[in-house]
């Protein structure tokens, strides 16, 4: 083995590698300590013959990954809803299908997630940010829908991310159908008083229709949630649509409520950077926070197939990441849904791990952004509730 020095580029900076190195020697490594602690306290010191006694008999926390109860990162259970506001970040599960309108499976999206997240420590390299260390995780379970029944479905989640919003934790929603569109937008407007959401959209599909097949289906969305006083349709911004599957009756919406759309074409040539100031400008403009809501089939099908609506042209990973690194790193961020992953349709759970990977960076970029671990409650955050607006819906 010979001595030799790092290597250097031809402009003499570091290499993000080099630096990745030595961000690693700064993170703590006290979470990982309270982690093994508690696993040898409640799982038993383990058997004679293994050396390593930071091994327990019965598995707790994140090792070994195949094992365990799979909640989210094996973030821990929290039963009692009631105390998560003493957490940073709480997972949320929204086991819900029935406004799909094709293939439907999306109900099964938060297990599938949850199980391949198991895959995953909670360490980034490039990044440089250990979650484990740097804030407080958990996992709520799922709110209780009920199937076949959009609208009572939609009123159990307006009320479970209201409370996990009031509380201050930071919330991030496994769906589910993208129906979920609107209620979970309605529960944090229950909670803005007279502040403001914009939302920034990354999907294939408008979702801008009235009503699909005579119901409020995940064809429809933010025709609903931009009804919303909090929530002006001119700060709806939406990424990466195009293709054959853009109903007309949705357009005609986009088109009269002026909202805002990039096609892939567009982003590919006015740059990421500049695809991402757009995105940041108009949804910022006159708010008071940015809602995220990730349909898994912004990314090209080939890459994610177990979705409800794969369609072919799609954003590629890398493109989807960075645009989302620069949104959430640049935007002050209420909230994140994951959409669409159906694992009954997924191959070797490649569409879950796509969600995983951006629930994982969506959470290390606001570590970066100094948004989490949250020092006080957001001011957007209104603690009494305010009843939903007139809804002509029946």
């Amino acid at each position: 083995m010979t001595d030799r020095p790092p290597f250097q580029p031809p402009n003499g900076d570091s290499t993000e590698a080099q630096r990745a190195l030595e961000r690693e020697t700064h993170l703590p490594m006290t979470g990982w300590q309270q982690e093994v602690d508690r696993g040898l306290e409640l799982g038993l010191e383990a058997a004679e013959s293994i050396r390593d006694r930071a091994i327990p008999t019965f598995s707790r926390g994140e090792l070994p990954h195949y094992a365990g109860i799979n909640t989210f990162l094996k973030a821990p259970y929290l039963e009692d809803v009631r105390e998560v506001g003493k957490y940073d970040v709480a997972i949320v599960g929204v086991p819900h299908d029935s406004g799909t309108t094709y293939r439907p499976g999306t109900r099964f999206g938060p297990q599938g997630i949850r199980r391949i997240s198991a895959l995953y420590t909670p360490y980034n390299f490039e990044l440089g940010v250990d979650l484990r260390e740097q804030i407080t995780l958990c996992d709520v379970g799922d709110i209780f829908t009920i199937p076949a029944n959009n609208e009572k479905s939609f009123d159990q989640i307006s009320k479970g991310v209201a409370h996990v919003f009031s509380s201050g934790a930071f919330p991030i929603l496994l769906g589910g159908d993208h129906s979920i569109g609107f209620p979970t937008v309605r529960g944090i407007c229950r909670h803005l008083g007279d502040k403001k959401v914009g939302i920034i959209h990354f999907d294939r599909h408008v979702d801008t229709q009235e009503t699909d097949l005579d119901e409020r289906m995940h064809t429809c969305p933010w025709f609903h949630a931009t009804n919303i006083q909090n929530a002006p349709a001119k700060n709806l911004v939406q990424l990466g649509i195009g293709g054959w599957q853009v109903p007309r009756q949705g357009v005609k919406i986009c088109r009269e409520r002026a909202t805002n759309i990039l096609t892939v074409t567009d982003i590919t040539e006015m740059g990421l950077d500049a695809a991402a100031d757009f995105a940041l400008e108009r949804a910022m403009d006159g708010t008071d926070c940015v809602w995220i809501s990730f349909d898994i089939d912004c990314i090209d099908a080939g890459f994610v197939p177990g979705t409800g609506w794969p369609e072919p042209g799609g954003l590629m990973p890398r493109e989807a990441l960075y645009l989302l690194k620069k949104i959430v790193q640049n935007a002050p961020i209420c909230g994140l849904e994951v959409v669409e992953v159906s694992p009954p349709y997924d191959v070797s759970d490649m569409t879950s791990l796509m969600a995983t990977r951006v629930i994982c960076d969506t959470m290390a970029h606001l570590v970066i952004s100094g948004q989490l671990p949250r020092q006080e409650t957001p001011a957007y955050i209104h603690p009494e509730a305010k009843p939903d607006p007139p809804d002509n819906w029946s």
